[in-house]
């Protein structure tokens, strides 16, 4: 098969790509564009209409332990380079991915499904990674330790931590393979990284970005194909120190304990059902804008997605109908219609829980306001939706929702919503709005939440500390934390009398 996309029969919205290389089909091994042996491949589709946009290669855990081979013989060299030139070639890759973005979003659009003003946001926001971890590893410091054994100098050092497997979800295909590589290649780093196989397109063209851009061949490597066979050999093989992985806390829970005999670092962002709370001191437009932006944002397909919103008494049903009023305008189909605001959700699957959790809910006393089935734009979307007197014991309001369906109850009490925000086993993200000045402060230390956003409903980037507590997750992405997390301290005793 060629390395590049160059079947006669292909997606028509390709031919939009300005530079038809970004297209690839074949893993990236040890600076190699790789394919299976047997030519064993796996179509990607669009969900928005079902069409075909390439065929990649199809590897398994023989490809991936050449992945890790070629990382472990790339690691010595990567890690002794000087940080400066390390960061001078991350600066490259990402010139060149803002260079691509329109190629680069086309792409998430078309494998994906999210509409195309959100992939270049997301184009953006991958970028930011790289840019910040560019700099970020220079500044890769420990401390001295003021000594307490005489004649001794104490010296703490981070180093790498060696090679490291990246496993990145279908939501954020981008996004979340930047953020995990940035930081460990700025500190030293070398990967295996494993998209998702129904978004490996991006991961793919952001490889061939880092080959431009001069990443040595094994520093970065991307292997597609049968995950369970991918990513089951980076948890067992002991060369491989680290595991960046995003999903559920399900899947999360599976890799942990893979990974326990050979004692890797770990860090997993992992599923959410973040609260929505509005008082009822709140402005009310800036409340509904709110709502609209933390549930609906990538088609609701996002681990912030706001699952559960509470609204205080006095404004609950003026908040309704506005919300109703604005959930019934948003605009459904295809992501690369210009306005478009829901995309297709991801795979029926996504659609079947939708429907279970409406129905689940509607039994349990909710009302459907606006919405509640598949919209007639294909067989994938989903009317925006909302429910409204639902109760806490709906499924909907006890598991993530990964759709655009809004579930609406509520309350009467500070203390009491707090209790009953908590009451989960995630702790991602909460979403408080209201103008009381100290009831900001107090609902930011009683949420149990590892991010809590007030008024306002984006918070992320690559400077902050990414990542939840409780079952969302271990350690942080994004910050200083980020690249610490890819390091081992290493600490330095000398005799110096």
């Amino acid at each position: 098969m060629s390395a590049h996309f160059a079947r006669p029969e292909h997606h028509d919205m390709l031919d939009r790509l300005q530079d038809r290389r970004m297209l690839r089909e074949l893993a990236y091994i040890d600076g190699h564009w790789t394919a299976h042996s047997t030519g064993q491949t796996f179509e990607v589709r669009d969900p928005a209409t079902g069409l075909p946009v390439a065929r990649v290669a199809h590897l398994g855990a023989d490809e991936t332990a050449d992945a890790i081979d070629a990382a472990s013989r790339a690691l010595t060299s990567w890690r002794a380079m000087l940080p400066q030139h390390r960061a001078n070639i991350l600066r490259k890759w990402y010139d060149l991915v803002l260079a691509a973005k329109e190629d680069l979003a086309l792409i998430m659009t078309l494998e994906q499904g999210k509409p195309l003003d959100e992939s270049r946001g997301e184009i953006d926001y991958a970028a930011s990674f790289i840019e910040f971890y560019a700099e970020e590893g220079k500044r890769l410091n420990a401390e001295n330790v003021t000594s307490h054994l005489p004649g001794a100098h104490m010296l703490v050092s981070r180093e790498a931590i060696g090679v490291v497997g990246i496993v990145t979800p279908w939501n954020f295909p981008s996004a979340m393979l930047t953020r995990k590589a940035a930081a460990a290649l700025a500190a030293g780093c070398t990967i295996v990284a494993h998209p998702s196989s129904e978004t490996p397109l991006s991961a793919l063209a952001l490889a061939e970005l880092a080959e431009r851009a001069g990443i040595p061949a094994g520093v970065f490597n991307v292997v597609t194909g049968k995950a369970a066979a991918i990513v089951g050999k980076l948890c067992e093989d002991p060369r491989v120190r680290a595991l960046s992985f995003t999903g559920s806390t399900e899947v999360g829970r599976l890799l942990a304990a893979q990974c326990a005999p050979t004692m890797k670092n770990l860090i997993m962002e992992l599923g959410g059902h973040a609260p929505l709370i509005i008082f009822a001191d709140s402005d009310l437009g800036s409340a509904v804008d709110i709502a609209i932006s933390a549930k609906f944002a990538t088609s609701g397909q996002d681990c912030l997605a706001a699952n559960r919103i509470y609204v205080e008494r006095p404004i609950h049903d003026a908040f309704v109908a506005a919300f109703a009023e604005k959930i019934a305008f948003l605009k459904v189909g295809p992501g690369i219609i210009d306005g478009v605001e829901i995309g297709p959700l991801m795979h029926e699957r996504a659609v079947k829980k939708l429907e279970e959790q409406i129905e689940d809910a509607l039994e349990r006393g909710a009302t459907c306001v606006t919405g509640g089935q598949r919209h007639a734009s294909g067989p994938l979307f989903f009317e925006p939706t909302l429910l409204v007197n639902v109760p806490d014991d709906a499924l909907i309001m006890r598991e993530e929702t990964f759709g655009p369906v809004a579930a609406v109850t509520v309350f009467d009490d500070e203390n009491d919503v707090v209790r009953r925000a908590n009451d989960t086993e995630y702790g991602l993200v909460a979403y408080v709005v209201t103008r009381d000045g100290q009831r900001m402060l107090r609902m930011g230390r009683a949420l149990e939440y590892g991010m809590v956003a007030i008024n306002r409903v984006k918070i992320t980037g690559a400077p902050i500390p990414f990542g939840g507590i409780k079952q969302s997750g271990l350690g942080r992405e994004g910050s200083r934390h980020g690249i610490e997390a890819f390091t081992e301290l290493k600490y330095l005793c000398l005799e110096a009398s």
